[in-house]
């Protein structure tokens, strides 16, 4: 009997910013799968982002430093063009509310087209966190509210250095 082979996940996003609930689920899936990539995209296509692809990608990599088997990449094509650069033979992507499962059940079907051989596993945000999303953090952030509590501390700190008292106390 061969041995089995590692099996490597993306989890794929814009993460702008990285939330606790992100964290949650790649922390989630790095108990599941062998290897996790994080793929931050470069320039989404259906938002303009606040924080650049260097700083997403640095918020990730500070808040993920512990976790071995999560390393992160930026990307800028097709997400299955992504997985299959990286080997990966399954994408993780978390659901919150109903007009997630939405988007991602769309998603899902026209990624399974181009790639019937990646797989699409979804995690449930974890309750404290399925209300939880970047656009709802930036929108607090813009009028002054404290965000410390729904992201990490860098991000909690760029977001008071952007909106000034709306990233909550400067550390």
């Amino acid at each position: 009997m061969s041995e089995p082979q590692p099996v490597t996940a993306i989890c794929p996003g814009s993460y702008d910013p990285v939330t606790n609930g992100h964290l949650d689920i790649i922390h989630r899936a790095a108990k599941v799968f062998d290897h996790i990539i994080v793929g931050v995209v470069v320039e989404p296509h259906h938002k303009q982002t606040t924080f650049t692809v260097e700083e997403r990608m640095a918020f990730l990599q500070e808040a993920l430093a512990g976790v071995e088997n999560v390393s992160v990449e930026a990307f800028g094509d097709l997400v299955v063009d992504f997985a299959k650069r990286c080997g990966a033979r399954a994408m993780v992507k978390g659901l919150r509310a109903i007009s997630d499962f939405e988007w991602e059940f769309q998603m899902g079907h026209l990624n399974r087209t181009l790639a019937p051989e990646l797989e699409t596993v979804y995690v449930m945000a974890g309750p404290n966190y399925s209300f939880v999303s970047s656009s709802g953090v930036k929108e607090i952030a813009s009028f002054g509210g404290d965000v410390s509590e729904f992201v990490p501390p860098a991000v909690a700190k760029r977001c008071h250095e952007i909106f000034g008292n709306g990233g909550g106390p400067a550390a």
